[in-house]
């Protein structure tokens, strides 16, 4: 059985999510948590660049 790489637990299947630019295999509950905090930091990122009236892209 496929282990997490997050949580460390043996799941049924892995599944592929990118976070950061890099790609993970995490169960399911663990990429949910992953694609949530990677938006948030996201959004947080472009509220700072409208703050500072930055107008390029990373």
């Amino acid at each position: 059985m496929p282990v997490c790489k997050s949580c460390g637990e043996e799941v049924e299947e892995l599944v592929s999510v990118k976070v950061a630019g890099k790609s993970k295999k995490l169960c399911e509950s663990c990429a949910d948590e992953a694609r949530e905090g990677d938006a948030v930091a996201e959004e947080s990122e472009a509220v700072v660049q409208q703050m500072m009236g930055f107008k390029g892209r990373r």
